[in-house]
């Protein structure tokens, strides 16, 4: 059943649930109630109508929107800016420098997500509308934006899923909007006691070094909250880090074998669900269990993403 409802994260800080690919708790849009009212991702397209409803829940008109942030423009997480901003008169889109040209002529993005997602690609992103200039703000590392008396975000330029990602502090929680740099959260194994943090290593400018660093920075920051584009918060984020560190390095280690064998991508994703199972059924987690919708879904797309590294590092 899809829970309409946003989720109260805090006094300030809610997330609407965007019911990605139709599966609730699968891409997020968070919500920071403060002067400047922002949003923080917006999901593809069809989601833009459960991010319309639940501001509606909160009390907050589409006029009140003052800041989108899209924390890098692949379609799940950016696709549906340029359909939100046409009713969001007084808002600006926050953007990374390697990711305005692509919301300004998003046939580039768009051309590359079709050849991963096929005859799908319509029902899961259409329509991509392009962003005005004049409607976007640029941030890069060390730049800040001010939201309220109290609250200034900070931008933290991370490559390693694509090298248009950034992630935005939040001081007042001192929390982390970690698109998706530090992996996937897995909302739907939380009722079961399980916390599963998986890196996403999707095509085509995934790098684990720079990934890696982006962990490692985050882990030197001691911070209190992490805020997932998939999906939901974590006040663990020691475990959260470390767990993500060492899933990125069986990753690794799976993909070079595979590799090494001359498999191709559904092997991958094979043995990277292989691998996922052996460790949820340590926790009690049937094989059937309604989270594998989404794991075997990402498996499928990081593997992509991997044999494409590794090519790429052949040449």
């Amino acid at each position: 059943m899809e829970e309409k409802e946003p989720i109260r994260l805090d006094d300030r800080i809610h997330i609407i649930d965007g019911f990605d690919l139709g599966v609730p708790k699968r891409t997020g849009s968070y919500v920071i109630d403060e002067e400047a009212l922002t949003i923080v991702e917006t999901g593809p397209s069809p989601s833009i109508k459960h991010v319309k409803e639940g501001l509606k829940k909160l009390g907050f008109s589409l006029e009140q929107v003052k800041y989108i942030i899209v924390t890098h423009i692949h379609l799940d997480h950016a696709g549906g800016a340029g359909l939100l901003i046409q009713e969001c008169p007084n808002a600006t889109i926050v953007v990374h420098p390697r990711g305005e040209k692509h919301l300004v002529n998003p046939k580039k993005l768009t051309a590359s997500a079709r050849a991963v997602y096929g005859e799908s690609f319509s029902d899961l992103f259409d329509p991509i509308i392009p962003v005005a200039e004049d409607r976007l703000l640029v941030k890069g590392e060390g730049d800040t934006l001010k939201i309220g008396p109290a609250c200034t975000l900070e931008f933290l330029d991370t490559p390693g899923h694509a090298k248009h990602h950034f992630s935005i502090y939040d001081p007042v929680s001192n929390g982390m909007f970690t698109g998706d740099i530090v992996g996937i959260r897995y909302e739907q194994l939380i009722s079961e006691g399980v916390d599963l943090f998986l890196p996403t290593t999707s095509p085509n400018q995934f790098d684990p070094n720079a990934m890696q660093m982006a962990i490692d920075r985050m882990m030197e920051m001691n911070l209190d909250r992490i805020y997932y584009g998939h999906f939901g918060m974590t006040t663990k984020t020691d475990q959260a880090l470390k767990q993500v560190s060492a899933w990125l390095d069986v990753f690794m280690e799976v993909s070079e074998q595979m590799v090494a064998e001359r498999k191709g991508y559904d092997d991958l994703a094979q043995a990277l669900l292989k691998s996922v199972r052996a460790y949820l059924r340590e926790f009690g987690i049937p094989d059937e269990h309604e989270s594998y919708i989404v794991i075997n879904l990402d498996m499928q797309v990081s593997a992509l993403g991997l044999i494409d590294y590794f090519k790429k590092r052949k040449h």
